[in-house]
């Protein structure tokens, strides 16, 4: 399986979570428009931890992440949510088994 996967869990400051869902709708909008190659890229909140959100990301190769990490509402969401995010941790999955969506092509 050469796909890819990430969760990354974002602790917020305290009263930042709308400021903050409102800049990762904005990002949602141009993964789902610009990158194929990004096969999920769930944002959850997390329940009795309203200052925690989780994502979960899936990449159909190494390359998706990259071209991922290179477009600009990427970065953008990224210089951005430091004023939001406390916290940030990320872990890098290598998925090996499951029910995973295939990869396009």
């Amino acid at each position: 399986m050469s796909q890819m996967a990430l969760c990354v869990r974002f602790t917020l400051r305290e009263g930042a979570g709308e400021a903050f869902d409102e800049l990762v709708r904005e990002a949602v909008e141009g993964v789902l428009e610009h990158e194929p190659g990004t096969l999920v890229y769930a944002c959850s909140e997390v329940d009795g931890a309203p200052d925690q959100r989780l994502f979960f990301e899936l990449y159909a190769d190494r390359a998706a992440f990259e071209e991922h990490g290179r477009q600009p509402h990427v970065r953008h969401f990224l210089s951005q949510s430091e004023q939001y995010a406390e916290k940030t941790e990320i872990d890098h999955l290598r998925p090996y088994a499951g029910k995973y969506p295939a990869a396009a092509g």
